[in-house]
């Protein structure tokens, strides 16, 4: 078979993102332009350079098309990276390096929103334009939540309901979302890895302080 029977996986993945992020930025455009009823699907089609046809393999609404996949700013790379990460210990075990290397991953991610910012301002103008849309991002936020915890249990061998993986989720995701809102604040000076490192530090420095849970179950006892 010649390569063009048989393209590249990845070379396709990459135009099929493409094409995801070129819809995207033509909704969000349009959206910030017109507001989410001034615009109909084929508009965000011809901008966009797509058929209609086309527009629906990727996207059911315009409201999704606005918000984007919950894959999409996450690289696939960077999270075989992470997984890997844990290679060497035992499967079912906590690995001793999860939290440095989540700290490192939540770096390297930072690394692409960091690229991707003025895209991420114009969300943040859309939906404060639109703030229905809200509940798609909230939906989105719990789907990349969910892979999120599939990967971290993939990397330790355990179940993504195992607690270390659910904290972990939990806490990452939180951190990132205070990290975000402090700078995307207005008057903000500060860079967001700086940001993200200071919250990640103060959370370490809080669960590093002993912790005698008997003590603590005692007292819920007492109460």
């Amino acid at each position: 078979m010649t390569d063009s029977a048989n393209p590249d996986p990845g070379l396709r993945e990459r135009k099929r993102a493409a094409t995801r992020t070129a819809i995207t930025a033509a909704a969000r455009d349009l959206t910030s332009a017109r507001g989410l009823n001034g615009y109909t699907v084929e508009e965000v089609c011809e901008a966009a350079g797509i058929s209609r046809r086309t527009f629906f393999n990727y996207f059911p609404t315009k409201e999704d098309a606005i918000i984007g996949h919950a894959e999409d700013d996450v690289p696939a790379d960077v999270i075989e990276e992470f997984v890997a990460g844990a290679a060497g210990s035992p499967a079912g075990e906590i690995s001793p390096t999860l939290f440095q290397d989540l700290v490192t991953l939540s770096l390297r991610l930072a690394e692409d929103m960091t690229e991707s910012e003025e895209e991420t301002r114009q969300l943040i103008g859309v939906v404060k334009k639109e703030p229905q849309l809200i509940l798609r991002i909230i939906g989105v936020t719990e789907q990349r939540e969910a892979q999120f915890a599939r990967d971290v249990a993939r990397r330790e061998g355990v179940a993504p309901d195992h607690p270390v993986v659910q904290m972990a989720v939990v806490l990452l995701s939180t951190i990132a979302r205070k990290s975000s809102m402090a700078y995307f604040s207005d008057g903000n000076t500060r860079s967001y890895p700086e940001l993200l490192l200071e919250n990640i530090s103060a959370a370490s420095l809080l669960f590093s302080q002993p912790f005698d849970s008997t003590a603590s179950a005692a007292a819920e006892g007492n109460a």
